[in-house]
């Protein structure tokens, strides 16, 4: 028996690694653009925008059907031995003889039956409510269909900020690599130096423990891109157990700034859009509150088969034909304060716009600035990151010479890792602004997939 259980033990503990190896995640190769139109078919919120803005449509299609006319069909049976109601059941089958006069049968009826076959037309000729329900519901329809425009253009920016996430992700591993091999460098010129008499068992260990920093730097920035690439499969919504990775470099933006773009936000940006469409919808309520006082004219007409025996049956037809006006001259108020209260929505909703409109005009004007940050910390990274470099060749070669100290040296190294880390930052954050730009702009779909 413990022969068989360790037996057990061993094999799983052999196939253990052959299961996490096959648990690996795929990677998946992707441009921007072909990131952002996977994005735009399977992201779940853009989805699920789509299929709200055709639920709109739809209610809108259903407010514009009380144009059309409404036709039904009936079939009933009644019994009773009711005198009012035997007397009409008689009546329309046109069973009614004159026994049915005698107070006795009158007063005390035998039971009877009737079948009644019924065919009933309905026309709106004139009813008030109509336009405005069928002008809110369209105005509703607008405002999903703006949402789902919406959703797309966000969705597309976090795509385009989760590719440069991952170009940042693997800039930082190239960096820390490259410090890696400094670090390597140093320790080796270390030893070199403590083997020849020349170095102290300090500097090793110093050179040591710089090393293992960088190390645990480096298995940071690996994971970095692990996580990055989940986070863009998880927008793009790519099937389970697969990272997206990115395959190209992205260009900076070129855009200019100007009063251009403000005007081109305040026309494209869907937000705004639906902000309008809320205007709109309280015009369309504040009319459908006073319409309400207004009468409504209805045309009628209905065919009917009356049977005592058999359903479908006739012993008697009729039809009926005529017009119908209902003009509701009292409601305890409520009309009025439905107008009321459309009013106030409408002024919120333009409140909400105005306030909409000043947000707008900053932000546009904020990623300009932010854009020009950009352009100036690009400019600081790039020469930082020269000198850094430059003292840092300089400072080992004191070093080697035993004119500078370990400490000297490895200082040097560090200001050159974080002037490397700040040039990628600045470089990534100079394609952030630039996109940024479009996005305030509304228009960074459109620019982003020309």
């Amino acid at each position: 028996m413990y022969i068989l259980v360790i037996a057990v033990i061993l094999s799983l503990t052999i196939a253990s690694p052959v299961l996490a190896e096959s648990r690996q995640e795929a990677t998946l190769q992707l441009t921007l653009k072909e990131a952002i139109k996977m994005a735009l078919e399977n992201n779940h919120r853009i989805r699920s925008a789509a299929l709200h803005a055709q639920s709109s449509q739809y209610s809108a299609d259903i407010a514009a059907s009380g144009y059309y006319p409404n036709l039904y069909f009936e079939e009933s049976v009644n019994a009773s031995n009711s005198p009012t109601q035997t007397f009409m059941m008689k009546l329309d089958q046109g069973r009614f003889s004159q026994n049915d006069f005698i107070i006795n049968n009158l007063n005390n009826p035998s039971n009877w039956y009737n079948f009644k076959t019924a065919l009933t037309f309905r026309q709106p000729i004139y009813d008030p409510a109509l336009f405005p329900a069928r002008d809110l519901a369209t105005r509703n329809a607008d405002k999903s269909r703006q949402g789902h425009e919406a959703t797309q253009q966000d969705t597309a920016f976090q795509v385009f900020v989760h590719y440069l996430e991952n170009l940042r992700a693997v800039a930082q591993l190239k960096a820390v690599e490259q410090a890696m091999q400094d670090a390597s460098e140093s320790l080796r010129l270390a030893r070199v130096r403590k083997t020849e008499g020349l170095g102290l068992l300090s500097d090793e260990l110093r050179a040591r423990t710089y090393l293992a920093t960088i190390e645990q730097q480096l298995i940071t920035a690996r994971n970095n891109i692990t996580i990055a690439r989940m986070k863009m499969a998880m927008v793009v919504a790519a099937k389970d157990d697969v990272l997206i990775e990115v395959s190209e470099q992205i260009k900076p933006i070129e855009v200019t700034c100007s009063e251009e773009l403000t005007k081109t936000a305040l026309l494209e940006r869907r937000d705004l859009q639906q902000y309008r469409t809320e205007i709109e919808k309280g015009d369309a309520l504040t009319r459908q509150a006073r319409n309400a006082y207004l009468p409504s004219l209805d045309m009628i007409a209905s065919y009917q088969m009356n049977s005592k025996q058999t359903p479908f049956g006739s012993d008697n037809d009729a039809w009926l034909a005529g017009l119908s006006l209902k003009w509701q001259l009292f409601d305890g108020f409520r009309r009025g304060n439905e107008s009321n209260r459309a009013i106030a929505s409408r002024l919120a909703a333009a409140e909400e716009l105005s306030g909409k409109i000043r947000e707008v005009k900053f932000q546009v004007r904020e990623s300009c600035l932010r854009r020009e940050e950009a352009l100036k910390h690009l400019e600081v990274a790039n020469n930082s990151q020269q000198g850094a470099g430059e003292s840092a060749r300089l400072i080992s070669r004191r070093f080697e010479n035993s004119l500078a100290t370990m400490a000297e040296m490895l200082d040097a190294q560090t200001a050159l890792n974080q002037a490397r880390s700040a040039l990628v930052d600045a470089e990534a954050n100079l394609n952030l602004s630039g996109g940024r730009i479009y996005y305030t702009s509304g228009v960074f779909l459109k620019e982003i997939m020309k």
